[in-house]
């Protein structure tokens, strides 16, 4: 699913997603110091603005160039121009921007799974020494009955198998399933989420 198909599914929609920020995003990062943030998939900005509303200044990357329009348009609106950069690439196949950030969030980002495990190793590398990395997902267990052609849970990560990737210089503050804290998306059966948060120690 490349930039094209995802310009077009935004472009179906006056507004693809609510314009909310995730709800991991807001239970895990509330209590943490504003810096450098990175907002991978970021979408419409929804995380990327609230962000930015707290104090953070962001670099918000999606591949979708109508999705940043419309993020860079909210946050003129919410006068929080200043406070987010938005970056069009495909951080499954690229290098993401130049860190080091205090936070790389990863909110249903759909991160395909790789022998050798470059694209999470990149994102890894960008934290910086004390930083967050945050990822939250659908649990796939709620769809233990989904079946789509385009589409096998098992060909993407999960925040568990990003876990099992991080060494020594990475301390595991969460990794559970838990129930969602907003209604899951119309016409969907995510009813929990799968949460990682580690923090680089060095």
């Amino acid at each position: 699913m490349g930039a094209q198909h995802w310009d077009e599914r935004y472009r179906s929609r006056g507004r693809l997603f609510s314009g909310n920020p995730n709800g991991v995003l807001v239970t895990e990062a509330a209590g943490l110091a504003p810096g450098r943030a990175l907002d991978v998939g970021c979408g419409e900005g929804g995380d990327a603005l609230w962000l930015a509303g707290r104090g953070w200044q962001v670099t918000a990357v999606d591949i979708s160039q109508v999705a940043l329009d419309r993020g860079a348009a909210a946050a003129a609106e919410a006068e929080l121009t200043g406070r987010v950069t938005w970056q069009q690439a495909d951080l499954t196949a690229t290098p993401p921007p130049t860190g080091p950030f205090d936070l790389v969030s990863l909110q249903y980002f759909p991160l395909p799974a790789r022998t050798g495990h470059a694209a999470v190793h990149r994102l890894l590398d960008v934290v910086a020494p004390g930083g967050a990395l945050l990822v939250g997902s659908h649990d796939m267990s709620d769809l233990a009955t989904y079946r789509h052609p385009d589409f096998d849970p098992a060909d993407y990560y999960a925040p568990g198998d990003i876990a099992q990737l991080l060494g020594d210089d990475w301390a595991v503050e969460v990794n559970e399933s838990r129930l969602r804290t907003t209604a899951p998306p119309e016409g969907t059966h995510h009813v929990h989420d799968t949460v990682l948060r580690a923090r680089r120690l060095r």
